[in-house]
């Protein structure tokens, strides 16, 4: 599907960039949930979005220094085992975490990813079908699931 590791960065970084709007919500409309966005609050939608991209981190970090991931097998298994009640974790924890620890981890993580990923050798992931799969679903496929509850919540905030 891509051709080499700069290809798929460039698409995930284009893909990632709407999303940046998020941090420009102010802090006490944070948290409304907004109906258009299956009720998910700014708060919502941006721990969803980087608790999955934090995941595809911890697969990075581990395919940097390895052939395969330990991360990737647990990611597999608790969405196995709890599916769409993981994601209900992912809200409830966030929910607690202070606003700045949240706006933290959404200015960081993302780019965190992209420079893991520049050194992870591209036979164990551009080239390498199930790992790929990985990166392409927590990233640009999962942007393009929320762009709708992306353009809600940026509308509701209007």
């Amino acid at each position: 599907m891509y051709l080499n590791a700069l290809e798929f960065l460039e698409e995930e970084r284009d893909a990632w960039r709407p999303f940046e709007a998020l941090a420009t919500i102010p802090d006490e409309r944070m948290d409304e949930p907004v109906a258009g966005a299956h009720g998910w609050s700014a708060r919502d939608l941006i721990a969803h979005l980087v608790a999955w991209q934090g995941w595809a981190l911890a697969v990075a970090k581990d395919l940097a220094v390895g052939e395969t991931s330990a991360s990737s097998a647990r990611l597999d298994a608790i969405w196995d085992e709890r599916g769409d009640a993981y994601n209900e974790d992912i809200a409830v924890e966030w929910r607690a975490l202070p606003l700045d620890e949240v706006r933290s981890r959404f200015a960081t993580v993302p780019g965190e990813l992209r420079g893991h990923l520049t050194v992870v050798p591209e036979s164990r992931w551009v080239k390498h079908p199930d790992n790929l799969r990985t990166f392409i679903d927590e990233t640009i496929d999962h942007y393009a699931d929320h762009a709708a509850d992306l353009e809600a919540i940026l509308g509701s905030m209007a």
